[in-house]
């Protein structure tokens, strides 16, 4: 009977496909709900750190830009709490999450391989900040209220670690790191800021956005113009014609990841501008900084000890 009304009358297909889809999307057994996206929380200078993480803690300063208060989740090794080393200093990497907003919680997780291999004495100890990288992550929004990620961080939140903890305050002990939005931030400011750090590892960077910024003087979309010449691409030409001091550059990226080609076109670029570099490829690893340190975390620790070393040497 179903079958000749579905024949004759092509009103009855619509009433059979639109009581078919009810069914699938009530019926778990038929269909799977769409699952709600997840909302995005506003935007905030001070995150709870909710996870006990070895070494671990959180802390705040206050920004004297912005008058407000500005978090951060540090590591500090073992070593650093031996009374044995009560004037040891310590050399410092600062760690830029991706995603945006920012939160100084995003990428602490890291900290648990950090602690491992410190622990274990693979590497040698070493801090690590977690950076909270502002409204638009590691960008300088000048437009906007109390959105200058990048100035805050090197300007405010350095300055404020090397006078509270016992670090190397000098860029022959001083580092910066980062995933996705934080290896777009980390690339861009190693470039702007290379007398601050010898040392610089920036991953899964999303070079395919900084590129079209360059192209399209600073846009990112219709609601993103950052300002003319703050990108990956403008930065390294601009580095390249003086390229002191020396930067030692590590750029990793797992192959299963979506920005996996546009770092190998980067790393072309970079070769393209007489700029030498690094690289750590891990194979079979996706768009994840967790899964990166899971196989190659002790190697990019690793290629950091070793220019804070070299750079103690050198100098």
């Amino acid at each position: 009977m179903l079958y000749r009304l579905l024949q004759r009358k092509p009103f009855y297909h619509f009433c059979f496909a639109v009581t078919a889809a009810m069914l699938l999307v009530a019926n778990p057994v038929c269909g799977q709900q769409a699952k709600p996206k997840k909302k995005r929380q506003p935007f905030r200078w001070v995150n709870e750190l909710k996870q006990e993480l070895p070494g671990v803690q959180h802390a705040t300063f206050r920004s004297p830009s912005m008058k407000v208060d500005v978090g951060y989740c540090i590591y500090l090794p073992p070593q650093y709490n031996d009374p044995q080393n009560g004037t040891q200093r310590f050399p410092v990497v600062y760690y830029l999450h991706g995603g945006r907003p920012g939160s100084e919680t995003k990428s602490v997780r890291l900290a648990q391989h950090v602690h491992k291999h410190i622990s274990t004495g693979e590497v040698t100890p070493m801090i690590y900040v977690f950076v909270n990288g502002g409204p638009v992550s590691h960008y300088n929004m000048p437009d906007r209220d109390h959105a200058m990620g990048e100035d805050v961080f090197v300007k405010e939140l350095i300055p404020h670690i090397d006078a509270t903890y016992r670090t190397m305050a000098n860029r022959k002990g001083r580092g910066i790191e980062g995933f996705s939005q934080g290896g777009r931030g980390t690339t861009r400011i190693m470039f702007k800021h290379p007398q601050r750090f010898c040392s610089a590892a920036p991953g899964g960077a999303g070079h395919a956005t900084e590129k079209r910024i360059s192209e399209e003087n600073g846009r990112e979309n219709a609601n993103l113009v950052f300002v003319k010449g703050d990108n990956t691409y403008d930065l390294a030409r601009k580095y390249a014609k003086h390229p002191q001091p020396e930067l030692r550059i590590l750029i990793h990226v797992g192959t299963k990841g979506f920005n996996y080609q546009n770092n190998l076109a980067y790393m072309a670029f970079l070769k393209s501008l007489n700029i030498p570099f690094e690289q750590l490829i891990v194979p079979d690893v996706p768009h994840s900084a967790m899964k990166i340190y899971e196989k190659e975390g002790l190697k990019i620790m690793q290629f950091h000890a070793d220019n804070f070393r070299k750079a103690r040497i050198k100098d």
